[in-house]
Order: C-alpha cells, then sequence, then structure tokens
C-alpha cells in the first residue's frame, strides 16, 4: 500500500480542521441581535432545598489495599474504602449533601456524572472549583430532581485517579417506586495488575517494548495508519489484563439472587476506558439508556448490550424459573472471561439455562415506540455547532500525537456559546485516524439524539448525557439551554481527553461565581 507523506497529511488535516472551524458554529441572526442588545446578566440555577428532606453522606478519599481476584491485590483510591465507593441512594426530589474529607496525598474532588445540577455543584476543578487538597474538605449540595442511574467520580487528573478507583454509583428512585423486585447495579471496569507492571517494566529495560519518543515524525505516522483503536496516547489500553464487575472478578463475586415471578432491573454502569459488550442470554427490556426512560420498549431475546465509557443502561427482565444463568462479556482480550457474573434461583434446582450464543448487538437507534419529545429531527434550532472529532501529530505530545476537536485542543477550542433558553445542535462526526471511539459526555445537560448517519430516529426519543461515536459515524443532538454556567463537554476515554479531546459549553452574559485562585494545581481532566 502506497505511504501518503506526512506532511501532505497534516496539512490536509490542517485544512479541513480550519474549514470546520469556520463553519463549526452557526447563529440565528435574530438570537445574535438580541444577545448584543441584552445586558442583563445569567445566573446559575439555584438549588432549593427548604422544606425538603436532606440525605446527608460522607465520603473520604483514601487509599486501600483491595482485593481483585483470589490472585491480585492492588493499591486502589476510593471513596470509603471499597470499589466502587459507598452507593449513594436517594428519592426523586430529595437533597443529597455529601460531605467531601481528603485523605490522599493529592487533590480530588467529586463530579456527579449525567446529573444536571447547579453549576456550582459540577467539581470540576479550575472551571467551577478548586481541587480539595490532601488534609482539606468541600461539600456538595443539590437536590436530586431527576430519577435515573448516575455515578460520581473524580474529575482531578481523571485519567489517572479514576483509574485507581475513585468513583461510586448514585441512584435517583423515582416518588412512585421502581417498580421492581430486585435492583442491582453493575458497574464495569477495568485494571492493569502488578504482573503486568513488572512485564512492561522489563520490556522497557530491554528496549523490546514500543517507544515512540525515538521516532521521527514520518514513523509515527505510519504507525498511526496502521494502528487499531487499542493504542492510546502513551498507553496501549491492552495493558488492563484484569476485567471486573463490581470491583471484583468472577470467581471473587457473590452471584445475584432472584425467585420466580419477580421482576428484576440491572443498571450496567461503565467506570472504565473501554467498551463492554455485555450478553444477558435470556428476555429482557432494555428501559432506561443514561437514566432516561425508553419509551414502551420491547423484548429483546439473548441479544448483547453494548455499554460505553461513561454510559448507563438500565434492563428488566422477569424471572421465570427457566434455570440459573450467567451474564457474561464478549471480547478479543483475555480479561473478558473475568467480566461475569452469575444469576442464581434461591428456591430454584440449581440448574444452569443453556447459553445460547449470540451477536446480535441492541440498537439503541431502534429501541421502543415513537412519542412526544423535546425536538424533531426538521426542528429549526438557534445554535448549531459541528464538532469533528479527530487527532493530530504534536511534537509537544509525549507519544506525538493529541485528540481534537475541530482540529484544536483543549483550552484552544473553541466553546458552545449559549443564550439561556436556547434550543442547540450538535453534529457529532468521527474521523479520527486512530480507528479509536469517543463516549462524548455533556456535562450540565441531557440532550436527545435526533439521528445517527443522516437517518433519524423513529422509535422511542433518546435522552442521554453521554454517546459513544464510533468511527465514520455522524450523530445529530439537541439540547435545550436551561441550566446556566460553564460546561464541559468532552470524550469519557479519558486518554482522550487528557490529551485534548474537550470542549465547552458557555452561557453568554454568565455571572461568574468561581475563579481559580492559583493556590491548586487543577487539572479538570
Amino acid at each position: 500500500m502506497r505511504k501518503i507523506p506526512l506532511l501532505i497529511t497534516v496539512l490536509g488535516i490542517s485544512i479541513l480542521a480550519a474549514c470546520s472551524q469556520q463553519n463549526s458554529e452557526t447563529v440565528n441572526p435574530e438570537k445574535q441581535a438580541e444577545e448584543k442588545s441584552s445586558q442583563q446578566l445569567v445566573q446559575v440555577k439555584s438549588e432549593d432545598i427548604e422544606g425538603k428532606k436532606v440525605n446527608e453522606f460522607n465520603l473520604t478519599a483514601k487509599e486501600v489495599n483491595w482485593k481483585l481476584s483470589s490472585e491480585t491485590t492492588i493499591t486502589a483510591w476510593t471513596y470509603n474504602g471499597t470499589v466502587p465507593g459507598e452507593s449513594i441512594r436517594v428519592r426523586e426530589g430529595e437533597v443529597v449533601k455529601v460531605n467531601l474529607k481528603n485523605e490522599l496525598n493529592e487533590p480530588v474532588s467529586i463530579h456527579w456524572h449525567g446529573v444536571p445540577v447547579s453549576n456550582t455543584e459540577d467539581g470540576i476543578p479550575g472551571v467551577t472549583q478548586d481541587a480539595v487538597l490532601p488534609g482539606g474538605t468541600y461539600t456538595y449540595e443539590f437536590v436530586a430532581n431527576d430519577p435515573g442511574t448516575y455515578w460520581y467520580h473524580t474529575h482531578q487528573n481523571g485519567v489517572e485517579q479514576l483509574d485507581k478507583g475513585l468513583y461510586g454509583t448514585f441512584i435517583v428512585e423515582p416518588k412512585d417506586g421502581t417498580g421492581v423486585e430486585r435492583d442491582y447495579t453493575l458497574v464495569l471496569d477495568e485494571w492493569e495488575s502488578e504482573k503486568h507492571d513488572e512485564k512492561m517494566n522489563m520490556e522497557d529495560n530491554s528496549g523490546d517494548s514500543m517507544n515512540m519518543k525515538g521516532m521521527n515524525m514520518g514513523e509515527m505516522s505510519n504507525m498511526m495508519g496502521s494502528s487499531s483503536s487499542n493504542m492510546m496516547m502513551g498507553h496501549n489500553m491492552s495493558s488492563y489484563d484484569i476485567f471486573t464487575i463490581n470491583g471484583k472478578t468472577y470467581e471473587e463475586n457473590e452471584s445475584l439472587k432472584v425467585k420466580k415471578g419477580e421482576k428484576v432491573k440491572l443498571r450496567f454502569v461503565n467506570a472504565g476506558y473501554m467498551a463492554h459488550q455485555i450478553h444477558i442470554p435470556i428476555e429482557y427490556k432494555v428501559t432506561h439508556v443514561d437514566g432516561q426512560k425508553v419509551n414502551n420498549p420491547q423484548v429483546v431475546n439473548g441479544s448483547i448490550l453494548e455499554v460505553a465509557p461513561g454510559e448507563r443502561v438500565d434492563v428488566e427482565f422477569v424471572a421465570d424459573e427457566g434455570g440459573d444463568f450467567t451474564i457474561d462479556c464478549h471480547g478479543e482480550m483475555e480479561a473478558s472471561q473475568d467480566m461475569k457474573m452469575d444469576v442464581v434461583y434461591e428456591d430454584g434446582n440449581s440448574q444452569k439455562a443453556t447459553h445460547q450464543p449470540s451477536n446480535k448487538l441492541v440498537d439503541i437507534t431502534t429501541l421502543g415506540k415513537k412519542t412526544q419529545s423535546p425536538f424533531s429531527f426538521g426542528d429549526e434550532f438557534d445554535i448549531e455547532y459541528k464538532m469533528v472529532l479527530g487527532t493530530k501529530m504534536s511534537m509537544n505530545a509525549e507519544m506525538g500525537m493529541v485528540w481534537t476537536i475541530n482540529g484544536k485542543t483543549y483550552p484552544d477550542v473553541p466553546p458552545i456559546k449559549v443564550n439561556k433558553g436556547d434550543k442547540v445542535k450538535v453534529t457529532l462526526t468521527n474521523e479520527s485516524m486512530d480507528n479509536s471511539s469517543h463516549p462524548m459526555h455533556l456535562h450540565g445537560h441531557f440532550f436527545q439524539v435526533l439521528s445517527k448517519n443522516g437517518k433519524p430516529l423513529e422509535g422511542s426519543p433518546i435522552i442521554k448525557d453521554t454517546l459513544n461515536v464510533k468511527p465514520g459515524e455522524t450523530y445529530e443532538v439537541a439540547f435545550i439551554a436551561d441550566n446556566p454556567g460553564n460546561w464541559l463537554f468532552h470524550c469519557h476515554d479519558l486518554h482522550h481527553a487528557s490529551n485534548g479531546m474537550v470542549t465547552m459549553v458557555k452561557y453568554n452574559n454568565f455571572e461568574v461565581f468561581y475563579t481559580d485562585t492559583g493556590k491548586v494545581d487543577n487539572q479538570p481532566e
């Protein structure tokens, strides 16, 4: 195959990025005039806690020895000493008050992933607060108005701190209850064992490991042309040699108990950096995505559920005593076999149902039935923003590559500027050279998925806060600018985010409540 010279490749990418940037944002002229004429300050959403039940939690960030498997114990960073951290569970409309204490030797924070909190509570160092220094404390307080499956995690140097286990689950039950008899949360993650670290050190010392620092730009470009989605900035994803559910491998986890006739809910949360294909070998329904309801979901039989980094997917099934079964992960990596969980009938006869193979993926764009939704495919919008997700070579990067939005890296990516109340459409296109997927997460808002590759969704409205954009795919999503503040919009493979793939949604005339003090090394990704 003929190799394209790097200079031409980089020049082409630069031209495309420039063109994308020139056309990245379209503003309604009438709205633009209205913005110029209005100088009224826009303030953060107030949290009305008066008269509401207050649920108070104390979370301590600390280091512990954590047993992943019978053979592997690691040094983990935790909230309250476990991985995942203490589960926070409240009812819709109740107040959540969390007192964070930092007993680690590095600054930390808490971000409430998917929860449209006031901007003051978003937990982003250098954007909404200073990270909490070692020995320090900080209190978050907000009203849990939106029922659903969420999670919380540090947003300070997240690429490293999440990798060490600094996260937990956050469940908001509807006022009228969940309607199920059993409710289980399964958090997916991947880890590097010390055995792997020792192997990599040996390879480094022998000079056999891949080291791009010694490559010239042409050699790096050639490598990029043949790289797979497993190759990351300074990090080969195949280094994750242990996969877990709820911080444990298969043999260390307890089975999920059910009884015949019970309705069972399973909440899947991906706290890692890899998408996982979960096989549930029975009939079930996908009832929620990112905590938001799917309208009239259909039964799927034995299909594979893909959960990308940052995403949450709820499924429900009725226990019919067809036999015990195993939920497992389909994947090429050896560690996939550790990511599974048994479902066992308490009063059963210990017979196991046949585990039929499947290669059919659940498609969120065809879930459920159409009903009233905030947006339609043909709507007009006040703001339209085109977001091209890409990569480019960079001599300033440790491994010679960065991940970009419209050809630029954070903080140089132009933000999405909105007025309060604007209808905003964002077009997400994945043109990354490295063939990687990008689970894009918007803080502070839910968005509706309008179309995939130009085709409008025909089933249930799909409302999310994290959307996995695979190589070559284009999605259109829309949201209402109803939560004033400065909000991140970034890839939740934090290897990508920490190396550039971040932008912001910024409200015009926003009254700033936080200024970086300069006393903390704030690292928002």
